[in-house]
């Protein structure tokens, strides 16, 4: 079997986009409390559980992806049983968590908008004559 050898710039761009992201979670998770406007509760409720599942997925993705067949499907799974379990234990008893039954529902979202942005990303970006030929 032929060796692969990884497209460094191909990697690059792929850890600086998800960097990205990550960052950009972070500053919505850090702002949601100063959100005024419509679905006010809901935002201080619970976008806090959509931005760290969000996050969590692309940190995640980069571990998980020597597995190129299912890496993102473990990346999401990883991450949902992570932060779902985070959620049903009470913050593995070492940190205070308010929970109801709709943290996990937005937890879920969160790593769905994750995983759905990371394949269209990636399709489109398998699309471009250059990044075809980059692999």
């Amino acid at each position: 079997m032929a060796d692969i050898e990884p497209n460094i710039p191909f990697e690059f761009r792929s850890v600086a986009r998800n960097l990205l992201f990550v960052a950009i979670a972070i500053a919505l998770f850090l702002m949601k409390r100063q959100y005024v406007g419509p679905f006010q509760e809901l935002v201080h409720s619970y976008a806090g559980n959509v931005t760290v599942s969000f996050a969590l997925y692309l940190v995640f993705l980069r571990m998980c992806m020597m597995l190129p067949r299912f890496g993102r499907l473990i990346a999401a799974a990883s991450v949902l049983v992570c932060v779902e379990s985070f959620e049903l234990l009470d913050g593995y008893g070492f940190m205070s968590n308010t929970y109801d039954g709709y943290d996990l529902l937005a937890n879920a979202i969160g790593v769905g908008l994750a995983l759905s942005l990371d394949v269209v990303l990636s399709k489109n970006r398998s699309q471009i004559p250059e990044a075809k030929a980059d692999h």
